[in-house]
């Protein structure tokens, strides 16, 4: 008898509710928690700290909404991958597809589990802390000049990324199940903890904060102010959209795992729209509670950046820290399940187009690429031993906003060069909103570049790095073979 050559295919089991799920999912961790103490620091007001998360949030929707037309186009796994394969071409396609990898899924997906352990230390029992908290260390030793470390945190971290790993070789279905029920329960939460807020604002610290709420400059952690010139004042806006880019990241995750998407023409471009703007609304109503409840000094110098610890004390009481602990466990707990079932999608698309290790683009019994989600928890887990992701994702921002960019621009590109495709969604404002978006993208990379460059050339090496990997993928995937089309 002959073996059977029939192979395991992408099954359509996402509809539009997963999808938003998804979207909003992925982009709420840990950053909103934690990042408003850098963002005042830098603008030095209350109106400039809700501005930096408008003008995100702006950005975010108008690229959401824009890459809905090339959604609809190429309903494919892999999606951003696949739309600047189409727009320009393998190789542009591949240094996304290597960032990515190095960095920008992998690199988030260790950040993300870490937080979930350095909160769980609030919650469990006293007894246990030291099994979860980032200052006991199982190994703390010298090898050479070099100090090794590694904490319980991190060890912590370790087993949820392999745990929700090994859930989503299970199939789509299980992950979808952890996705749907994690992220609303984490949006309840949110929007209880925006009601509360608002029922339990001091009038007297809303006045005090909205005073002069438009004067931008430094506010220093000893309460003094650094004036800004017009051109600093720039740089330091785009300084502290690092911050709100990076926790307005990974929407664009939907479009990786378009191809188990039911309708995905339709649902893909959807769950786009309603997740980003359900998640700009909570993050805009969020930071208005911080300016509603604490002074804008003890924003900046809320302990280690928790804002949303310090503000949940003032909202519930002393039970306020196991509050928002819990809240954080199960936003960073669905937030990474997210990034996890979405990532591998994309390495299974550049195997198929003999970019990537060839078994990642093949399919295990529950229809998923699971060596793909395998190799992502093997680079996630190192980046979580090296205690470096930190640094790595400081350059996210920065790389990120430039192939949205590019990706962006494609849809221009596909105008000219394919304009009889059928396209089942249009770009919404086009093409004037994707173009304010390149402007407003352009702004904030060149201003990042000129005054925050530890930021943007490490994001930039990383990509670079990409361009001699690719001629070694190119020749060593393929090793002589046809390219196969991604399906």
């Amino acid at each position: 008898m002959g073996k059977t050559t029939d192979q395991p295919k992408l099954k359509h089991s996402l509809g539009l509710l997963d999808g938003t799920m998804l979207v909003a999912g992925s982009m709420i961790g840990s950053g909103i928690f934690i990042v408003a103490a850098d963002i005042t620091s830098y603008v030095g007001s209350a109106g400039w700290l809700i501005a930096v998360w408008l003008i995100t949030g702006f950005m975010t929707l108008t690229a959401a909404v824009s890459y809905g037309e090339l959604s609809a186009m190429y309903p494919k796994a892999g999606g951003q991958y696949v739309y600047l394969k189409e727009a320009y071409n393998k190789f542009v396609a591949f240094l996304y597809g290597w960032s990515l990898f190095a960095v920008i899924q992998t690199g988030t997906i260790a950040a993300v589990g870490v937080a979930f352990s350095k909160f769980a230390a609030y919650v469990v029992p006293t007894a246990l802390v030291p099994y979860v908290s980032e200052d006991h260390k199982v190994i703390d030793t010298m090898i050479g000049s070099w100090h090794f470390t590694i904490s319980s945190a991190q060890c912590v971290s370790i087993l949820l990324i392999i745990f929700l790993t090994y859930i989503n070789t299970r199939g789509v279905k299980s992950g979808k199940l952890i996705q749907n029920t994690f992220t609303v329960t984490k949006l309840a939460s949110l929007f209880g903890l925006i009601i509360f807020g608002f029922i339990m604002l001091k009038p007297d610290i809303w006045t005090a904060n909205w005073t002069n709420a438009w004067d931008i400059h430094q506010l220093n952690k000893d309460g003094s102010i650094t004036p800004y010139t017009t051109a600093i004042a720039l740089g330091a806006i785009a300084a502290a959209m690092v911050g709100s880019i990076f926790s307005s990241d990974a929407w664009n995750n939907v479009t990786f795992i378009a191809g188990e998407m039911r309708n995905p023409q339709r649902n893909v471009g959807l769950s786009l729209f309603f997740g980003t703007l359900i998640v700009t609304i909570i993050y805009v109503s969020i930071n208005l509670v911080y300016t509603g409840v604490l002074p804008l000094l003890d924003i900046v110098n809320a302990e280690k950046s928790r804002v949303a610890v310090a503000a949940s004390q003032v909202i519930f009481g002393n039970i306020g820290t196991r509050i928002i602990a819990v809240m954080i466990m199960i936003s960073t707990f669905g937030c990474n399940n997210g990034l996890i079932m979405s990532g591998a999608r994309v390495y299974y698309t550049m195997a198929k187009d003999g970019l990537f290790f060839k078994r990642t683009g093949t399919l295990n019994e529950f229809a998923v690429p699971s060596f793909g989600l395998w190799v992502q928890c093997l680079i996630a887990c190192i980046l979580c031993l090296s205690g470096k992701y930190g640094d790595l994702l400081d350059m996210i921002s920065l790389v990120a906003v430039i192939f949205y960019m590019l990706t962006i621009i494609g849809i221009f590109i596909l105008r000219a060069k394919q304009p009889n495709a059928e396209r089942p969604y249009k770009a919404f404002g086009y093409p004037l909103l994707p173009a304010l978006y390149i402007i407003l993208g352009l702004a904030f990379c060149v201003l990042l570049l000129l005054y925050k460059p530890q930021y943007a050339w490490g994001g930039l090496i990383i990509v670079l790095i990409g361009i001699p990997i690719y001629f070694v993928a190119n020749r060593y995937f393929n090793n002589g073979e046809e390219e196969v089309s991604t399906t």
